[in-house]
């Protein structure tokens, strides 16, 4: 049942929606997710109002990031996944990204269409939103979302990518663990994706461990296995495990929530988890901070109308974008708009 402040208007009445969020109410979840995305400036108060009131309530779930090449079925594995574990006692939240529409800027694949039954569960959250032009298909505000759907009781957060790239790495910034998805296709695989995704990995998981891929899925585990003994892993405290699993048939997928588990318990105990968060959110303060002034300087008319001559300079060939940018922000600055 809706709480009585589900029908406030966010914009006006951040507390009341925040109120509703920690009820349950899953409307008032997606207004809040709406209010943190929205780009017009009279919503950005409130915004900030919502997320100072619901982020002390944040960081108490086990965030994971799981990407993969695309037909590597990340979508039914998560699909199973996460039904494992609300049938586990647990709260599910998705926050899938997706492609997006060059024309539209909208997101073409629709997740909740790809995650049928999970999608119907009272325990799950899913979240598709497009990824637009943001390095690695990670919205900006995937960060905050994930601060909201904590904040409203959901303890496991998944962040699942557009596919492998380079800029994969944005999602392991923002998550506890990175599980990496791989098919059935042996150690040559390895060759076509970048190394430095495969080092970013806390959990290798083989897909597609079934019918007559499932002898081909265990020879690929363990060669696998075999190449990681040449990549440096990112923790010294955490050997990177390789499985096997079925998400079809929803094999394997106990096994990989239980190294989940023993992941977290080891990073948790050493210290190392909290420390990793720390990290993630002062670079996350940096990010912001860039995208703040980047925001104030296209908002300012002054400085709107000297970027028009700069870029002018610049597409003429006659000024460097270097030097450009410097003097926008040297200007910028000298009219004292960042007291």
């Amino acid at each position: 049942m809706p709480t009585p402040h589900a029908a406030a208007d966010p914009a006006r009445d951040p507390e009341g929606l925040a109120a509703a969020l920690v009820a349950g109410d899953r409307r008032a979840l997606g207004r809040a997710i709406t209010l943190v995305e929205s780009s017009r400036a009279d919503d950005r108060e409130a915004a900030n109002r919502l997320l100072g009131i619901l982020t002390p309530l944040a960081g108490k779930s086990i965030r994971i990031g799981i990407s993969g090449v695309p037909g590597v079925g990340k979508s039914t594995f998560i699909e199973s996944f996460g039904n494992h574990l609300i049938d586990q006692g647990h709260k599910v939240a998705v926050l899938a990204v997706d492609p997006s529409s060059a024309l539209s800027g909208g997101s073409i694949l629709g997740d909740k269409t790809r995650m049928e039954t999970l999608s119907r569960r009272m325990e799950a959250f899913i979240r598709p939103s497009p990824a637009g032009s943001t390095l690695g298909g990670v919205t900006r505000h995937t960060r905050e979302t994930m601060l909201l759907v904590e904040a409203a009781g959901f303890d496991v957060v998944i962040v699942e990518t557009v596919g492998v790239g380079q800029s994969e790495t944005a999602v392991a910034d923002m998550t506890d663990l990175f599980l990496l998805l791989l098919l059935p296709g042996g150690g040559d695989e390895l060759q076509g994706i970048k190394r430095g995704i495969v080092e970013l990995a806390d959990l290798i998981v083989v897909n597609k461990a079934d019918g007559e891929l499932a002898a081909t899925a265990q020879r690929a585990a363990a060669d696998y296995r075999n190449a990681l003994r040449f990549l440096r892993p990112r923790s010294a405290r955490w050997e990177v495990p390789v499985e096997t699993c079925s998400a079809l048939e929803s094999r394997g997928i106990d096994r990989i929530w239980a190294l989940i588990g023993e992941y977290r318990d080891t990073m948790t105990a050493s210290g190392d988890l909290a420390a990793t968060r720390a990290s993630q959110a002062r670079r996350w303060l940096w990010s912001e901070t860039a995208e703040s002034l980047l925001a104030m300087l296209r908002e300012d008319p002054a400085a709107a109308a000297r970027m028009q001559a700069l870029e002018a300079e610049v597409a003429a060939g006659r000024l460097s974008p270097r030097v450009a940018a410097q003097e926008l922000v040297r200007d910028f600055w000298k009219e004292g708009r960042l007291k």
